[in-house]
């Protein structure tokens, strides 16, 4: 349980074959792994040798893949941070880790001078662009260029191999500690569902800061496939990496299939190479799979469900069950049957499990799930209870073992495939000075399948407009968590015997007449 075995075992059996592509670049994967090895080299120069985390800040690229690679194998701990937040947010990544190093590129290289401020933890930079080195930062090729190759830490099995943070159900971002074994396990689980093969070649448009993309990330390389890179998702890039690379797997949130079958170029480019689109974050809606399975014959759907907690693949739906006539017609709905390495119980209130049939928490037991939260340990034991991980998810499971996700037990909003976690935001809008009340829930949405929406009271007396509370919470949090809509209210919101907002009242109209109370 190692992740450098997955390098190590590469090279072994396709050494001279090709690893990955990236912006004209082509390496094979003795190169891939020589240059893992020397950029651990110089990692290990700058202290990384037992556990010290470095971070990354960056687009997706080949550069990106080696230090995945290369950190463990450095002896260090990798810290992926989202690019969609704002600095005060990379900021608290950054500090609450500990990073020692950093990792950027040319989009974010202009937030370091900020970064340094505010980051006491932070001793070096390093720049993996393909412009000028900006001033003060180390350069990566001429990093790898000048030091030797080293052999692996040997850090393996339960040793922490990356912190990768989520949103707090209490409004500060929680560090999930993923160890070798996590890992491992994960792509293990991932090997069978998501058919990484040596024909295959993957394509990273999904961001690989995002867990749902470090299946790939260590799955391609288990499988000797080829890593493809684009730096982001746009509709016309991704068909045009498809056409040009002939890439026959990938990931995709729901909501990039739907712009992309439905993107009027698509006749305009060959596709009939993609064979496996993995989608998660939220349920396909019937009219995109419809639409999809007719664009797209040749390629198979699989939806798999998961959260970081667990590395992060939890259940999963192939393409035998993306269809509409038949038996199996309308198992795409569900979030599919369980992991093959794993447990997998919907419980009830006093963590026993339900009948068939009857909604509770989804909870997972087994080697994928996280050794806890970051000095969280308080937070650590209420997610293990009983060794169990308690996924905040209300569903049931069938009797063919499906699961369908109902509703949420945490107060979890999922936008576009990015979880908002609604403390975050009110948290945001309460420092507005105008704002007495204020209560953020997930609302229907065709595009994003929810939308943040906020429900305020104003203190009497003050006034704000809903532009005012949306333009002042972007100076706080990434945009994608900020409110897109507001509800303004005059009495004060609806409260339970036990003081908290009744979140589930201010959610009915929106949600009246649907099956789920999520999207």
């Amino acid at each position: 349980m190692f992740i450098s075995q997955l390098l190590t075992r590469a090279v072994q059996t396709k050494g001279d074959c090709l690893a990955t592509i990236c912006a004209g670049r082509e390496r094979t994967y003795k190169e891939f792994a020589l240059r893992v090895q020397k950029f651990a080299g110089a990692l290990r120069g700058y202290g990384i040798t037992g556990g010290e985390r470095v971070a990354i800040l960056a687009l997706n690229s080949d550069r990106y893949l080696e230090f995945y690679y290369a950190t463990p194998w450095a002896g260090g701990v990798f810290v992926p941070v989202n690019t969609r937040l704002a600095v005060p947010e990379f900021a608290y990544w950054l500090n609450d880790s500990g990073s020692e190093i950093l990792l950027v590129d040319d989009a974010f290289a202009g937030a370091v001078p900020e970064l340094r401020k505010r980051v006491s933890s932070l001793r070096e930079v390093i720049y993996i662009g393909d412009g000028d080195t900006p001033a003060g930062m180390l350069n990566y090729e001429e990093l790898v260029a000048a030091h030797e190759p080293v052999p692996d830490a040997g850090r393996g099995y339960d040793d922490l191999a990356g912190l990768f943070y989520t949103g707090g159900t209490t409004g500060v971002s929680k560090g999930v500690m993923l160890s070798h074994t996590n890992f491992v396990v994960n792509t293990l689980n991932a090997m069978p569902c998501f058919n990484f093969k040596e024909d295959a070649r993957w394509l990273h448009v999904a961001p690989m800061f995002h867990i749902a993309d470090g299946a790939a990330v260590f799955g391609t390389t288990m499988g000797l496939g080829v890593h493809v890179f684009i730096p982001g998702f746009t509709p016309k890039g991704t068909m045009e990496a498809v056409e040009k690379y002939r890439i026959t797997n990938t990931l995709l949130v729901p909501t990039m299939v739907n712009m992309v079958v439905n993107d009027p170029e698509i006749a305009n480019y060959d596709m009939s190479s993609l064979k496996d689109i993995i989608y998660g974050a939220s349920p396909m809606p019937e009219a995109v799979i419809m639409k999809a399975l007719e664009v797209l014959p040749e390629a198979g759907f699989t939806h798999a469900y998961g959260q970081t907690e667990c590395a992060p693949l939890v259940t999963f739906t192939g393409p035998e069950f993306h269809v509409l006539e038949g038996p199996n017609a309308g198992r795409f709905k569900s979030a599919g049957r369980p992991i093959y390495a794993g447990d997998v119980r919907i419980f009830d209130e006093n963590d026993e499990e339900v009948p068939p049939g009857t909604v509770g928490q989804v909870c997972v037991r087994g080697a994928n799930v996280m050794l806890g939260y970051w000095n969280k340990p308080e937070q650590t034991a209420e997610a293990l209870k009983g060794g169990w991980m308690h996924s905040g998810d209300g569903g049931y499971m069938d009797e063919q073992g499906f699961v369908y996700i109902v509703d949420r037990v945490k107060d979890m909003i999922i936008s576009g495939g990015e979880n908002v976690y609604s403390a975050e935001v009110e948290n945001a809008v309460y420092q507005h000075p105008a704002v007495a009340e204020c209560a953020v829930i997930g609302i229907p949405h065709e595009t994003w399948g929810e939308q943040v929406h906020a429900v305020v009271r104003l203190h009497e007396g003050k006034g704000a407009t809903e532009t005012e509370i949306i333009e002042f919470s972007h100076s706080l949090i990434a945009g994608f968590k900020c409110p897109r809509s507001i509800d303004f209210v005059t009495d004060p919101l609806p409260l339970s015997g036990a003081g908290k907002i009744l979140k589930t009242e201010l959610r009915k109209p929106y949600w009246s007449g649907k099956e789920k109370q999520v999207s």
